[in-house]
């Protein structure tokens, strides 16, 4: 039978909270409940979607805010607007029993910004639905209407799997719950973050402010696309982010190129040749230090090299004829802090294209971190790196001082996000969602030591020393955080029936 591959957290989530019962609930009955609640789930990811989420504005935030409230309160949850001096987050909790452990889930609600010219449809808040073609094109096709779904078919919108998707998932699972009478094995607190794909600047002050509310046992982040395989994952740990802007000035406005062309320098050229110098051919980034404390050991990369994959498959999978030479593979590559260049800006292009020599070259960096990273040391190796090259740097705009005494004219101005962190494997949280993961689909997860993305979990794990693990849902190739976002809607269960029916289910 097919299945809605997002509700498949639901069978996961169930199962977990049942896992301590005298009787928990068998596989069949599971796939029964999850089946019916499809069209509704649907229907409610669909209204949700249709709600813009951008975190840099206000109104977007009060209305996604306003739309979880309404919901976690009507479940019966006891729900918390906790102000900051940003954005608010949310907080849902519900208390079964003060015996029993606690789980805080951490639900993600805001998406990244859109370009509405750069979307295959009107509007990128609207849900399409498409079809995948054998030649990796989409076909626009009606609404399913009743399940099961065609698995093949992809609901097309911002968010639809990072995150607000997962998000539907979980809250339908919390449905099935209270509508089968089903006692949870453990309390349930939900933190909901509207402004993750900004960093989340605000959280590590609220969890500080707010320590007794946040107290759990353990952290479930619900968040996070799954290992190229598409096998059900669990993530044990997430790189930080720190982002650097560098500013690099020429003449002081934008000139012609042939009555100052061989005079005038022009800032690409300088900016080419300091981007140049950060990373070798192979990739490996030349700032001194900028690995110093990471060490694999052999234990590390037998364990993290479990994960089914090959740099071949991975190389097809992206279109790149060679990957970059740090690491082994690929997971060992993602133990590693990166450096990359997410923007650069000089002059114009395309139809607008001038023959100028432009004023100045804007250059945006981020650097994922690893643990033994910290991002202020990061970005205080890269901005000494700058300087080692002869940049001067400046407080924004140049004076004219410095624009008659220094050739090589800069600013540089940075910001720290979301920190590392990194839950060990083989420890009680590993056992417990494994456990659940593997009775409830048939399998036993892919389970990577880091995702090479950012999870603003730092705060719960290093103030409250909560461990914390990603349970993944979407599709790898979901095209998140560009245009066309897109979720699988199904595809076969994996595992059968019956999975859960042993009797020390």
């Amino acid at each position: 039978m097919l299945r809605f591959r997002l509700l498949a957290v639901c069978l996961i989530y169930i199962y977990i909270t049942t896992l301590v019962q005298a009787q928990p609930l068998d596989q069949p009955t599971i796939t029964r409940l999850t089946d019916a609640a499809l069209p509704r789930a649907l229907a409610q990811l669909t209204d949700f979607l249709a709600i813009p989420n951008d975190g840099n504005y206000p109104e977007q935030v009060e209305a996604n805010l306003a739309w979880c409230q309404e919901n976690f309160t009507t479940k019966g949850y006891t729900v918390t607007r906790l102000e900051t001096p940003g954005m608010p987050l949310l907080f849902a909790e519900r208390q079964i029993d003060p015996a029993l452990p606690t789980v805080l889930f951490y639900l993600q609600i805001d998406g990244q910004p859109v370009d509405t010219s750069a979307w295959d449809q009107p509007d990128p808040y609207q849900v399409v639905y498409k079809r995948k073609e054998q030649d990796g094109s989409y076909t626009t096709v009606t609404a399913p209407a009743d399940a099961p779904y065609d698995p093949d078919l992809r609901l097309f919108a911002r968010s639809a799997s990072d995150s607000k998707g997962p998000a539907i998932a979980f809250m339908t699972a919390l449905d099935i719950l209270e509508q089968e009478g089903l006692q949870p094995a453990h309390n349930v607190k939900v933190i909901m973050d509207f402004q993750e794909e900004l960093g989340s600047d605000d959280l590590p002050g609220a969890v500080a402010a707010n320590r007794d509310l946040f107290t759990a046992d353990l952290l479930v982040i619900i968040d996070g696309t799954r290992h190229v395989s598409n096998e059900p994952t669990l993530t044990f740990g997430a790189r930080g982010i720190a982002t650097v802007t560098l500013q690099v000035y020429g003449p002081r406005d934008a000139l012609h190129s042939g009555q100052y062309g061989n005079f005038a320098p022009n800032p690409v050229f300088a900016t080419a040749r300091l981007l140049a110098a950060m990373k070798d051919e192979r990739g490996r980034v030349l700032i001194p230090n900028f690995y110093d404390g990471v060490k694999l050991t052999e234990a590390d990369k037998r364990e993290m090299n479990k994960v089914p994959e090959t740099r071949e498959e991975i190389r097809a999978m992206v279109g790149v004829a060679e990957q970059e030479a740090l690491g082994d593979t690929y997971q060992e590559a993602l133990q590693y802090p990166s450096l990359n260049v997410r923007g650069l800006r000089a002059g114009w292009v395309g139809k607008e294209v001038r023959t100028l020599i432009p004023e100045a070259v804007t250059v945006e960096i981020d650097m994922r971190l690893v643990p033994e990273t910290p991002g202020e040391r990061q970005v205080a190796l890269l901005r000494q790196f700058v300087v080692d090259r002869g940049w001067h740097l400046t407080e924004g705009e140049p004076t004219e001082e410095e624009r008659l005494r220094y050739p090589k004219l800069i600013s540089f101005s940075s910001s720290l996000g979301s920190v590392p962190f990194r839950t060990d494997l083989d420890t009680p949280i590993d056992h417990w969602l494994t456990a659940a993961v593997t009775r409830a689909l048939g399998k036993e997860p892919v389970r990577m030591r880091t995702t090479g993305g950012s999870q603003p979990m730092g705060p719960f794990v290093n103030l409250l020393g909560l461990p914390a693990v990603s349970l993944r849902i979407p599709n790898p190739d979901n095209s998140i955080h560009a245009p066309n976002e897109n979720l699988r809607l199904g595809n076969f269960r994996e595992g059968g029936d019956g999975v859960c029916g042993s009797a020390d289910c």
